[in-house]
């Protein structure tokens, strides 16, 4: 079994460059800020998932890549590798979450983490997969009023005219943790709704955009997926102070959690950046095979 990180260190000055010369405008901190938490996030696929093969690091370019990572253990995916040229270079993870399946040497069962996803008590292969099926809780929608609900609205759609469906007025949107995927049913989906991704994908996001969702719901619609929430406390810096974020780090409730960023002022990102490493040295201080 695999997995899949996708990174962005927005302070590598090559990727700046890369992206106002494209995008002709200033860098959106919050969304590219890099925590420096990348390893820990492998210390703890590694401690806690041992039955995770090898990582598939997927960058924009290789000044991407920390020089801590040890390649033996983890492959280097560049965007140029799987995403076709006319849309490089890419800074949108929708964009590039759907190209995940054309990873060469990709095995069949994967699990996709997005960089602020980390396993912080024991795992079990039967958490993800069982019996030739993904394991993932998903709710049901109707209204999609912002950007991110559109887009599951549009993933969600997609997957059922994969399936020679159509789309529907409720939808399902994934919870929001690391994803279980098959690769043969992620390349079903592709290859069926292939002009649509296409058509679809840009540098930037958009309402029109699909996200890695599309396969999720194609395993969901196909009967690939158990309908079971992996374990899981989802944290946001706007709605959880620092100090119970780390707490929780060292002390976790669940197998998984997810940090998400928000705006905050440079002298705070600092502090709670500061705090956030110290948890995680503490919960996880011995280097893992993915580190040189």
């Amino acid at each position: 079994m695999d997995a899949i990180v996708t990174y962005v260190d927005g302070l590598d000055p090559f990727w700046q460059q890369d992206y106002e010369k494209a995008v002709g405008e200033k860098i959106l901190d919050k969304r590219f800020r890099d925590w420096g938490t990348l390893k820990y996030q492998f210390r703890g696929i590694a401690k806690f998932m041992p039955f995770i093969d090898r990582i598939h690091l997927v960058v924009s370019r290789e000044s991407q890549v920390p020089e801590w990572v040890n390649r033996a253990t983890v492959n280097v995916v560049l965007h140029e590798d799987i995403i076709p040229a006319k849309l490089l270079p890419v800074f949108n993870s929708c964009t590039i979450e759907t190209f995940l399946p054309c990873i060469p040497g990709l095995a069949e069962e994967f699990i996709y983490f997005n960089d602020d996803m980390y396993p912080l008590a024991p795992c079990e292969e039967r958490d993800f997969f069982r019996d030739g099926k993904g394991v993932m809780g998903l709710s049901r929608h109707i209204f999609s009023g912002n950007m991110y609900k559109k887009q599951c609205k549009v993933s969600s759609d997609l997957a059922l005219k994969a399936l020679g469906c159509r789309g529907k007025l409720c939808f399902v949107r994934p919870q929001h943790i690391c994803s279980p995927m098959l690769l043969s049913s992620c390349k079903a989906a592709f290859s069926a709704v292939e002009d649509e991704i296409l058509s679809r994908a840009s540098r930037l996001r958009t309402t029109e955009n699909p996200n890695q969702y599309l396969f999720l719901d194609y395993m969901y619609y196909s009967g690939k997926m158990i309908p079971e929430r992996i374990s899981n406390k989802h944290f946001s810096l706007a709605a959880h102070s620092i100090d119970n974020i780390c707490d929780f780090v060292r002390k976790p409730a669940t197998k998984l959690a997810c940090i998400n960023d928000v705006h905050m002022t440079n002298d705070k990102y600092l502090n709670c950046r500061g705090k956030l490493l110290s948890a995680f040295e503490d919960a996880l201080p011995d280097k893992s095979r993915f580190e040189l």
